[in-house]
């Protein structure tokens, strides 16, 4: 036997059972729970938070005495952050699936802090854009590792509404974007050439509280269990049982757990990554890199330039854009929030063919009405609102269903190639070209970008019926059995 701490690991090869899915599985809602949803999902508060500074006060950061950044610039920043984003997932879910979901924790965030604080105290355009892709690096990186940690903590009956659920939380960082605009760009307040380095500067060092926070969230059993460490997956499933009890009482224990059997088998090559994703899981492939390249196509398309629109063509002050911010983002939190139970009972299929078909339709119906001036700043925020209640729905889907359709041995670097592949196919020239048709001034060519964002959203509603898999409410390891589950020979 080899050692892993004080405890004993099997030799490479060696098989061992152990039930720690069915005991994850069993556990009712509790504070742990809570617990790991607070602690995990506030990335993509912080994420929120990121995205809309850059829209909300980009106005501000366009001013003289500013960085005096053109439309193109504010695009080329977007991009940047996706282009971190992409590439911090690439790096960080490769470490993630080697070096377990806990120990990358702090290392992301503390890249996103010190990014955050520096893209407050940037000098020119130039130091901006590098700060905005290596913040972009610390939230890609935590992509792949909390997803993953979230849906093998979570029991397999509340997964996907909490997936969706923590996803769509994006939203509340974007509301909490939005009214900090209007704060921060309120020349009462603060002047406006350093009211927006305050924003930034603010929001990275709250990143600290998720350090503190972080602590109290264990590793992931079903990685121990998957790494040859089930001694390990077995003492932490007991202390996560131990905290339950204090809320409530567990299932009868004297109930039989059904139990896997599993070999000890080395690192994951990136020949088997590939294998897995190529020739042993071809269709789920594909449905995967259509989800993501889709939504990301169309939501930075949109987000990354909301506030130039409605500069532009409506005529709205810089330091008013919160308060079109904040229903758009609450509209977007909505959608999961609402729908999210539906993706557990009415299924994956429907639901995300459904979310996904309605948003782009509609997107291409405002288009037209943007195209032909009959929308307000109003109305068009109200028309964003109900678009996008769906689309976020849908796309917090597409994280969900990344993550629980391939092995635990590779979920999170898989999650992290999706992300990476869908967001390079479809979302990082969406800001860079979607601010070119704003600068143009012509609504005619604004309405042909909706109508390529609408008609690729319908184009993956169909390809979600034609290769959804029907995963609601069921194991991880009996939705994509893991790479190291034991021959029925060799049990």
């Amino acid at each position: 036997m080899e050692r892993a701490g004080d405890l004993a690991m099997p030799a490479t090869g060696e098989v061992y059972s152990t039930d720690v899915p069915a005991r994850l599985d069993r556990l009712p809602w509790a504070r742990f729970h809570w617990l790991v949803v607070g602690a995990l999902g506030i990335t993509w508060i912080l994420d929120g938070l990121e995205v809309t500074l850059v829209g909300s006060l980009s106005p501000a950061i366009q001013r003289p005495d500013a960085l005096g950044l053109t439309s193109s610039q504010i695009g080329l920043a977007g991009s940047a952050y996706i282009l971190g984003a992409v590439l911090g997932a690439l790096v960080f879910g490769r470490l993630t699936d080697t070096l377990g979901r806990r120990r990358l924790f702090t290392v992301t965030v503390m890249v996103y802090l010190v990014a955050t604080v520096a893209t407050g105290c940037a000098w020119d355009s130039t130091s901006f854009l590098i700060f905005r892709f290596l913040t972009g690096a610390g939230i890609g990186g935590e992509y792949g590792a909390v997803n993953s940690a979230i849906q093998e903590l979570i029991p397999a009956r509340r997964r996907g509404y909490t997936d969706l659920a923590v996803n769509g939380s994006f939203w509340v960082g974007a509301a909490l974007g939005a009214l900090s605009s209007l704060v921060v760009l309120n020349p009462a307040v603060l002047p406006q050439a350093w009211g927006w380095r305050l924003a930034f500067i603010v929001g990275g060092l709250l990143a600290g509280l998720i350090i503190y926070i972080r602590r109290f969230i264990p590793e992931s059993p079903r990685w121990l269990m998957t790494h040859g460490r089930p001694q390990e997956a077995e003492a932490v499933v007991f202390e996560i049982e131990r905290r339950v009890l204090g809320d409530g009482a567990l299932p009868p224990t004297n109930l039989e757990t059904p139990r896997l059997w599993f070999f000890h088998r080395g690192p994951t090559k990136w020949a088997e990554i590939a294998a897995t994703l190529l020739i042993r899981y071809p269709r789920r492939t594909a449905l995967g890199i259509v989800l993501m390249a889709t939504q990301a196509f169309c939501y930075n398309a949109i987000f990354f330039t909301y506030a130039l629109i409605l500069t532009k063509f409506y005529g709205i002050e810089p330091a008013a854009i919160g308060w079109f911010m904040l229903p758009f983002a609450l509209g977007n939190f909505a959608g999961p929030l609402i729908l999210g139970p539906l993706f557990d009972t009415l299924g994956r299929k429907t639901m995300i063919s459904a979310t996904y078909g309605l948003a782009g339709a509609l997107l291409c119906v405002t288009g037209w009405m943007f195209a032909h001036g009959l929308l307000s700043a109003e109305t068009q925020t109200l028309a964003w609102t109900i678009i996008f209640f769906f689309a976020s729905a849908g796309a917090s889907a597409a994280y969900l269903t990344v993550g629980e359709l391939f092995p635990l041995e590779i979920r999170a670097v898989t999650i992290s190639l999706f992300y990476a592949f869908g967001t390079l196919l479809g979302g990082v020239a969406a800001p860079a070209v979607f601010g070119r048709l704003i600068e143009t001034g012509e609504r005619v060519q604004v309405f042909h970008g909706y109508l390529l964002g609408g008609g690729l959203m319908m184009l993956a509603a169909l390809v979600e019926l034609a290769l959804g898999v029907q995963a609601e409410r069921k194991p991880l390891e009996e939705v994509a059995p893991p790479l190291s589950l034991a021959p029925e020979a060799d049990r």
